[in-house]
């Protein structure tokens, strides 16, 4: 029979009405091997303190809500067991960087989703309303099939280091938004999302360290798509 075990994680928090910085508290929960970080969050928000503060909605791996740093690397925290963790010693929590911190674990989007919305992220199509549906084979589906997956948790966008020292490149969540259309065959604003992401603070920002496909919970190869977009720009070829 598999039993419990205790569990220490080493939080950081930030309460902004008191913290000019914020600093480390440690809980101790009772777990099983195949509970979750968010398991062990909402343990302590519900018995130990309800002070602490999150980020959570499906707790399944859709929403992309409760992205954070656990133990250094950016995870979903509904996707990550206990088990799949050192708790010999005790499991760092903390909010993803490169955005602003509200409190505890929850940052403003608001930039993140700032730049995801200047690349257009939406189908731009030629012509008039249709009066059937615009078919596609599935081959031209294949064609960006991977970046269609994006949750939009800001995993990989706050897993760059160059997002982190400049607050104005795009990011790889929002490059990846426009791979997605700039390739679509039923799209016909490729050009000018190549043109947005041909600005300096664009793709060619991204210095290819692979953190952000690492740190993707979708298993998108995000490095792959940005050199793609890079080879459009390059040829104007898609």
């Amino acid at each position: 029979m598999i039993e419990a075990a205790e569990v220490t994680l080493k939080v950081r928090r930030f309460l902004p009405e008191v913290d000019d910085q914020p600093h480390w508290e440690e809980f101790k929960v009772s777990a099983f091997p195949t509970d979750r970080v968010l398991d062990a969050l909402t343990q302590i928000k519900e018995q130990q303190d309800g002070t602490l503060t999150f980020r959570r909605s499906c707790g399944h791996g859709i929403c992309g809500s409760d992205a954070m740093r656990i133990n250094g690397r950016n995870r979903l925290a509904c996707k990550t067991l206990i088990k799949d963790l050192d708790i010999s010693a005790a499991i760092t929590v903390e909010a993803i960087k490169g955005l602003p911190l509200e409190k505890d674990l929850v940052v403003d989007m608001e930039p993140f989703f700032d730049a995801y919305r200047e690349v257009m992220p939406f189908l731009v199509p030629e012509g008039h309303e249709p009066t059937r549906e615009r078919l596609q084979s599935a081959e031209d589906r294949a064609r960006f099939d991977d970046t269609t997956k994006c949750i939009l948790c800001a995993a990989c966008t706050s897993s760059c280091p160059v997002f982190w020292t400049d607050g104005q490149y795009f990011g790889p969540a929002a490059i990846v938004a426009a791979h997605r259309f700039i390739f679509d065959s039923r799209d016909a604003a490729a050009e000018e999302r190549l043109s947005i992401l041909n600005d300096r603070e664009g793709v060619w920002r991204c210095r290819t360290t692979f953190n952000c496909t690492e740190a993707c919970p979708r298993g998108i190869e995000v490095t792959k798509a940005i050199q793609e977009v890079k080879r459009a720009l390059i040829f104007r070829r898609v």
